[in-house]
């Protein structure tokens, strides 16, 4: 049965959720959310957001209950779903990870050999140490899996690790990772009701706030003889803007960086005679 309006599914809680909705909210989409409502109803773009458990996101854009769909990568290895992956969306960023005791002998994966391996991703953990041919008993935990070896439940976890402060407040170490898992945007090509052109234009613009997150806009002036060794400075999205200013032999230069570049190049184009620098955010940029 056709629908008027997509349908995006998202996680209702967890550590997803506050930078799933800073994401919509900065591609422009307005929309109110509330802690018990399940549906958030878009102002500006047939777009409805639904709420779900955050296990239950694959199952609903697996089924055409939803047309997109944001989830981990480590949730599609679990699954073992074949939705396809239209985009990385560049938070969320962690991975899955074996780790031991601190103070156990373990010290590589063939070490666990006939021990017990607790983890809340029992399918992507049996899957990895099989490849390994390294046989362990997985033991399937929904919840708290750092305490297992303390409670005598196992001798190893396999959890997601994103800053490893929880391993270390546990006194566990990790010995090896099994994936790297971020938040991504999924879809249903077969489930589109005839709204392939909504569904690339939410994508084109997650896209462009995601594109600009990782660039900043800088500006500066400086003499005209100095451009050569400035623009070698400034690899940015194309070559960079020149603009003739008022006073004689000055310029105005413009161009996008990287993100993670700046603070590295600031003193660089100062040494080459740049002055007057702004740096400033971008907002969105469409290739």
């Amino acid at each position: 049965m056709s629908r008027d309006r997509l349908r995006l599914a998202i996680p209702n809680k967890g550590r997803m959720v506050e930078p799933t909705l800073a994401l919509l909210h900065d591609t422009g989409l307005i929309f109110e959310e509330h802690d018990r409502s399940l549906v958030a109803r878009v102002q500006n773009f047939d777009l409805d957001i639904l709420f779900v458990r955050t296990s239950d996101v694959i199952e609903f854009v697996g089924d055409g209950v939803a047309d997109l769909g944001i989830t981990g990568r480590d949730l599609l290895a679990e699954t073992g779903s074949a939705l396809p992956v239209t985009r990385a969306l560049g938070y969320g960023r962690c991975r899955l990870a074996v780790a031991v005791p601190g103070d156990a002998p373990i010290q590589a994966i063939g070490d666990l050999a006939g021990l017990r391996v607790a983890t809340a991703h029992p399918n992507v953990t049996r899957a990895f140490f099989a490849e390994r041919n390294v046989p362990v008993e997985v033991i399937a935990l929904s919840g708290a899996v750092e305490v297992a070896p303390r409670l005598g439940l196992a001798e190893a976890i396999v959890d997601l690790v994103s800053t490893g402060s929880t391993l270390q407040m546990n006194g566990l170490r990790a010995i090896d990772d099994v994936l790297a898992s971020e938040a991504v945007l999924v879809t249903n090509a077969t489930t589109t009701n005839g709204r392939a052109g909504d569904i690339e234009a939410l994508d084109t613009m997650i896209g462009a706030v995601i594109a600009a997150r990782a660039r900043k806009y800088v500006m500066m002036n400086a003499p005209a003889t100095h451009l050569p060794e400035l623009e070698a400075l400034l690899p940015g999205l194309e070559s960079p803007s020149v603009i003739p200013l008022a006073h004689e032999g000055m310029i105005a230069i413009h161009s996008v960086v990287g993100a993670d570049d700046v603070w590295r190049l600031l003193p660089r184009l100062k040494a080459a005679g740049a002055s007057g620098i702004l740096v400033l955010p971008i907002e969105k940029i469409v290739p």
